[in-house]
């Protein structure tokens, strides 16, 4: 039994996401006169010195929020000082455009918007909306964590009174909109009647969008939000879309009521509110709403003060770039009469006029981008001559809300090729490449060594040509990890790269790069015992999903196990087995011939699977007995992989 147990431990415990010290991001070196100059004439193209944003950004505030937010264990999760920073003129390390946006997020605390409408922002990635009712707050969206949102909220309540939450909207189906619920309201609250509104879906994507790829998408994650880097004029100074995510505690609540149809209405503590579902374009399940008696719209996430991004350079499903341009119309069809834009991240529009001009910069920013993609698709060009090739008319690029701050356009034309035709650009050349290290090993020994590859990176490093560089050095390290120069030159590169690049997810990205090259990556895997309370209400044939896409294949080839999984607790049993080194799974009766038997309880399962229950827990628990062939479940648990998720990305 101590032996069934501890392989449980070591194999049910799937990587994922959660609260962890990162390591100290190595630092960055200065822009070199190339950067420098080129940041320079970037901002000549641009009109910075517009004080409109600034003052929208400001407008409204009631009270400024100051000091951390902090985890049980007492690490830091927000701290809402670190960005202070971001002032004055352009540090040469950093885009100017990225600067002025970086500096519209700056303002942090409670804002009113509108009389009946507050919003809380800088606490985390994301906003949480207000709309006052007849008895309490209508609370829009719960950021990612309940430790933020916990503070958010007693943060307005200090400040407007301390009036209960009367009901709780999710706008859409991402952690950062949702993962805090539990600092908004409990279990009980909603079990006594305050209702818990999403659209169609939100459960099953909310529970289900990381788990299989999870360990993959919550590494690259840190390359995008700049996680592990210093705040500095040389590191993190945005993320696009606020200023940094909330790492705590993740859970949800299960919608009490769902908007299933295009156009529901609701009246929620005496406020009449316009729900319109849109689906499959920013997230898989989303709502935008209108409060008509307010004049005020909100856009949920199709719509940020920000070029939003079709395909996340941490991962994701490919996003329909010509469904959210059509959201988008639909969108200015809906406005009615409405004077104020509220979105569930950034700062707010006023005025009808300037919200019309708004959302048509955006939806033609996708329009734009979508069929230029297709039309230069159809005249045979592959997506890096696209991306080079396409930019956005005068009109569009002079709108700093439509800008690529947390989107870009170059990797949002890659999305829209890959939407239609998949990765493979049609080269046969590119159907069956060797893989990168054998790559690099062959272009390295043509290039007649390591030094000479070095010498010419060196020589288009000294010249600006970085893009080149990098590629030579990229070959380089892949080839030979431990080549210090070679590491060390790239590390540069990326510094430059990122001090130039508009977009924060790349800046971030290629700082991330460079601090690992110089430092590594992290010593540990993040898990994900931060979203115990969110896993509680994955259904468990997602788990077995997941379990599914761990199985070692040329491990299992031959095997021919069966195990029946009983949950006490629910009274819900699964047969599992594997068959072509296949692992299928479907809820059933425990099967006669099934050579073990795992009966345990839901609560112990889910805690198995987010990696939360300890050796100890698993040899003194009476929530779980083993019959059958406990070998056999032995060797069924070994076949299953544990993914570290500390994998390297830019060393092999």
């Amino acid at each position: 039994m101590k032996t069934i147990r501890a392989a449980l431990l070591a194999t049910l415990a799937l990587a994922g996401c959660s609260r962890h010290e990162p390591p100290a991001a190595a630092p960055s070196g200065e822009a070199t006169a190339t950067t420098a100059r080129a940041n320079a004439a970037f901002a000549q193209a641009l009109s910075l010195a517009d004080a409109r944003d600034f003052d929208e950004a400001r407008r409204g505030l009631v009270a400024p929020a100051t000091g951390k937010i902090l985890a049980e264990d007492g690490s830091v999760i927000t701290d809402l000082d670190a960005f202070k920073f971001v002032d004055g003129e352009t540090p040469p390390t950093v885009n100017p455009s990225l600067w002025r946006h970086a500096k519209l997020n700056v303002p942090a605390g409670l804002f009113k918007v509108v009389d009946g409408v507050w919003q809380l922002r800088g606490f985390d990635i994301a906003n949480i909306t207000l709309i006052e009712g007849k008895t309490g707050w209508i609370v829009v969206d719960a950021l990612t964590c309940r430790e933020t949102a916990a503070a958010a909220l007693a943060f307005a309540r200090q400040h407007l009174g301390n009036k209960p939450v009367t009901a709780l909207l999710f706008t859409h189906s991402h952690a950062d909109h949702f993962g805090g619920a539990l600092g908004v309201l409990t279990p009980e609250q909603v079990k006594a009647g305050v209702p818990v509104i999403a659209s169609a879906g939100f459960m099953e994507e909310a529970t289900s969008e990381n788990l299989l790829v999870g360990t993959a998408m919550g590494r690259r994650s840190a390359y995008q939000f700049g996680r592990h880097l210093e705040r500095s004029a040389r590191g993190l100074v945005d993320t696009g879309l606020g200023k940094g995510v909330g790492y705590g505690r993740v859970g949800v609540l299960p919608p009490t009521d769902l908007i299933t149809q295009p156009t529901e209405e609701r009246v929620l503590d005496g406020v009449r509110i316009v729900f319109h579902n849109v689906p499959g374009a920013e997230a898989p399940a989303e709502m935008s709403f209108s409060v008509p008696a307010l004049k005020v719209y909100g856009g949920a996430e199709n719509l940020a003060q920000t070029m939003h991004n079709l395909l996340p350079v941490r991962g994701a499903k490919v996003r329909d770039a010509l469904r959210w341009a059509g959201y988008l119309q639909d969108a200015l069809d809906q406005l009615g009469d409405a004077e104020v834009y509220v979105g569930q991240h950034n700062w707010p529009v006023w005025g009808h006029a300037r919200i019309t001009e708004f959302i048509s910069h955006h939806r033609d920013v996708y329009k734009y981008t979508h069929d230029q993609t297709v039309r230069l698709i159809n005249a045979g060009l592959t997506p890096n001559e696209i991306a080079d090739q396409i930019k956005l008319p005068a009109s569009l690029q002079a709108d700093f809300g439509a800008r690529g701050y947390y989107g870009d356009l170059r990797h949002n034309v890659k999305a829209v090729y890959q939407f239609y035709l998949g990765a493979y650009d049609g080269n046969p050349a590119h159907l069956d490449p060797l893989p990168p290290v054998d790559v690099a090993k062959r272009y390295v020994a043509l290039a007649g060594g390591a030094d000479k590859a070095v010498a010419a990176a060196q020589q288009a490093f000294d010249q600006g040509d970085y893009r080149w560089a990098a590629e030579l050095l990229n070959h380089v390290v892949f080839a030979d990890a431990g080549n210090k120069s070679a590491r060390e030159l790239l590390a540069r590169t990326y510094d430059q790269l990122g001090y130039a690049a508009e977009a924060s997810t790349w800046r971030n990205s290629y700082l991330t790069a460079a601090a690992e090259l110089r430092g590594g990556p992290p010593q540990q895997g993040i898990k994900r015992a931060a979203l115990l309370d969110m896993l509680s209400h994955t259904p468990i044939e997602r788990f077995l999903e997941a379990m599914a896409a761990g199985l070692n294949g040329p491990a299992a080839e031959g095997k021919n196990f069966k195990i029946n999984l009983v949950l006490t607790d629910i009274r819900e049993s699964h047969v599992l087995w594997i068959e072509n080194a296949v692992l299928h799974h479907r809820r059933a009766e425990p099967a006669r011939d099934a050579n073990a038997t795992l009966t345990l309880t839901q609560g112990l399962f889910v805690r198995l699977m987010a990696g939360t229950a300890g050796a100890k827990d698993l040899l003194t628990s009476d929530e779980i007995q083993v019959s059958g062939s406990r070998i056999d479940l032995l060797r069924f648990l070994a076949l299953i992989d544990k993914a570290p998720g500390n994998f390297p990305i830019v060393t092999r």
